[in-house]
């Protein structure tokens, strides 16, 4: 660990981890734009994952995604878990475009799930929430015949206001943004940086190296061994 980078998450008082697949891969769960991503494996994966297709094709959604998107079994990993202390200790706050709940389940604080949660499932027809269990039995709600649905957001749907509003909200306030496993090439998620701070500084930890039209420090390194290093 670079102790001047030690040091500016010593300093920091107020620091915005914004994370994608990269975060959630040691724990087991594939992303879904490397090599061996799931849109790299098959084509249609976006459309697959489209309301569009949700609509269409209730039963082939249904299927396409209890096959693909589910790891109920995965647990978090270190890069979730030092992450959970900093903002347990009011110090943090993470937006992700994680959809594969190991943020809560880790205990993290200030959270912002940017595309929704999986776990998270209500019914279009009467809107009560529903187990996710109960969603991988079944999508149709037992209690009044209407579909069910992960609290997700489906290509072609937008984006909750209120999780764009807190968002930049965070970014406004942030000393230090940290950026985590992503590529920061999905918008509008990528937009976000837009509206930082100007005086934060930025620390990209990638396996790839990143590259933005400001000055950052990139940390080319698996953030699983960045994490390990990182005093909390």
């Amino acid at each position: 660990m670079n102790s001047q980078i030690q040091q500016q998450f010593d300093d920091a008082n107020h620091i915005v981890f914004l994370t994608g697949a990269g975060v959630s891969t040691a724990s087991g769960i594939p992303d879904f734009r490397s090599a061996n991503g799931l849109y790299t494996k098959d084509k249609n994966a976006e459309y697959y994952l489209s309301h569009r297709y949700f609509v269409t094709d209730p039963d082939g959604f249904y299927q396409f995604s209890k096959q693909n998107l589910y790891f109920p079994a995965a647990k978090p990993n270190v890069i979730h878990t030092k992450q959970a202390a900093l903002t347990q200790r009011g110090k943090a706050a993470v937006i992700t475009q994680n959809i594969d709940n190991l943020y809560e389940t880790a205990g993290t604080q200030n959270l912002i799930d940017f595309h929704g949660n999986l776990f998270q499932v209500y019914c279009e027809k009467c809107h009560q929430t529903v187990d996710w269990q109960q969603y991988l039995n079944s999508r149709i709600h037992k209690a009044c015949g209407g579909p069910l649905r992960p609290d997700v957001v489906l290509y072609d749907e937008g984006i909750k206001q209120t999780n764009l509003q807190q968002s930049v909200d965070y970014l406004q306030a942030a000393d230090l943004i940290v950026i985590v496993g992503t590529s920061m090439r999905v918008y509008p998620f990528a937009g976000l940086l837009e509206y930082r701070n100007p005086h934060a500084k930025v620390i990209a930890i990638n396996q790839e190296p990143l590259q933005f039209n400001f000055p950052f420090t990139m940390v080319q390194q698996d953030a699983v061994e960045f994490f390990e290093a990182l005093r909390v």
